[in-house]
C-alpha cells in the first residue's frame, strides 16, 4: 500500500477509522448500540489484524480508556499498527487527552473536529494554538479536524503551526452548542457540503486526511471512492471505518475500491 508522510511519520494512504468500535454509527441510536455490542475487544483486534494484513499501518482512534485498553492488548499480543489519536472532551479538557494519548503510544494527535467547530462557533478558536503547541511539546505531529470548512480557512489565515488537517466531507451536524457527537441526533449529509470541502482541500497548505467519505454508510462505495480518488492530493490520505457484522469482507472490499479508483485517476 502507498504511504504518505506527516512530519517523519509514514502513514498508509488508507487509514482505518474506529468510530464503529466506539458505537458512533452516525445513523440511528439503535445502530450505534448494535455496534457497541458487536465490537468486543476480540473483534476490534481481529479487525486491526486484518487491516495490517491489507497493508494498512495506521488507525485513527479516540484517546479514551476503551481504545487505549484495546490497543495496549493488541500491541502486547504482537500487533504493530500505529495510532493517531483524536481528543475526546467528554473525558476532560483536551490537554488531559493529549497527555494521556501520547503517554500510551499515540504517534500523532489531532484536536477533535466537533471541538474545533465548537471553538469557532463560540468565538474561542484562539485557544487552539496552545493545544497544538502542547502536542508538539510532547514530541509528536499535531493536527486539527473539522466539519465546518471555516475551521480550515481560519487555520490557513492564522497558521497555528499544524502538521496536518483532518477534513470531514460533510458538515452533517453543527456543533455550535455542544462539541461532542450525540448518538441518534438527526444529521444531514449534503452533496453541496462535500463539494465545498473537497474544493477547499485543494487549496490547503498542509496534508489532509479525508474522512466521512462514505457518509456513514449512505454512499455507494464505488462512487464514494471515485470521488476520494479525484480529490486526494499528493500527500493526502483517507480514513474509513467499517462495521463487519454482516459483511466480514467490508474492509478488504473498501481497500480494493480505493486502490482501483486511484489507479483510474493515476494516483493523484
Amino acid at each position: 500500500m502507498e504511504t504518505v508522510a506527516i512530519g517523519n511519520l509514514k502513514l498508509s494512504r488508507f487509514i482505518l477509522g474506529s468510530n464503529p468500535f466506539s458505537g458512533f454509527s452516525h445513523q440511528t441510536l439503535e445502530m450505534s448500540r448494535r455496534m457497541q455490542h458487536y465490537y468486543t475487544a476480540a473483534r476490534i483486534k481481529q479487525t486491526l489484524a486484518q487491516a495490517e494484513s491489507l497493508g494498512i499501518n495506521t488507525v485513527i482512534g479516540r484517546g479514551d480508556h476503551h481504545i487505549i485498553r484495546v490497543l495496549m492488548e493488541y500491541w502486547d499480543e504482537g500487533g504493530r499498527i500505529q495510532w493517531v489519536a483524536q481528543t475526546c472532551q467528554e473525558l476532560g479538557p483536551p490537554e488531559a487527552t493529549i497527555d494521556k494519548a501520547v503517554a500510551y503510544g499515540a504517534r500523532a494527535v489531532y484536536i477533535h473536529g466537533g471541538y474545533m467547530d465548537y471553538l469557532l462557533a463560540q468565538g474561542r478558536i484562539g485557544e487552539a494554538p496552545a493545544l497544538i503547541e502542547r502536542i508538539h511539546a510532547a514530541g509528536v505531529p499535531a493536527g486539527i479536524a473539522g466539519h465546518n470548512p471555516e475551521v480550515f480557512r481560519w487555520a490557513e489565515r492564522v497558521g497555528p503551526g499544524v502538521d496536518f488537517y483532518t477534513c470531514s466531507y460533510y458538515n452533517m451536524g453543527h456543533r455550535d452548542k455542544q462539541a461532542e457527537h450525540v448518538s441518534g441526533r438527526v444529521e444531514w449529509f449534503l452533496e453541496e457540503d462535500r463539494r465545498i470541502m473537497t474544493e477547499l482541500i485543494r487549496t490547503l497548505s498542509r496534508p489532509a486526511i479525508h474522512y466521512k467519505v462514505l457518509a456513514a454508510g449512505r454512499n455507494d462505495p464505488a462512487d464514494a471512492f471515485a470521488t476520494v480518488a479525484r480529490s486526494l492530493r499528493e500527500g493526502d490520505a483517507v480514513c474509513v471505518g467499517v462495521y463487519t457484522e454482516h459483511r466480514p469482507d467490508m474492509l478488504a472490499e473498501d481497500v480494493r475500491f480505493f486502490e482501483a479508483s486511484l489507479g483510474r485517476t493515476g494516483g493523484s
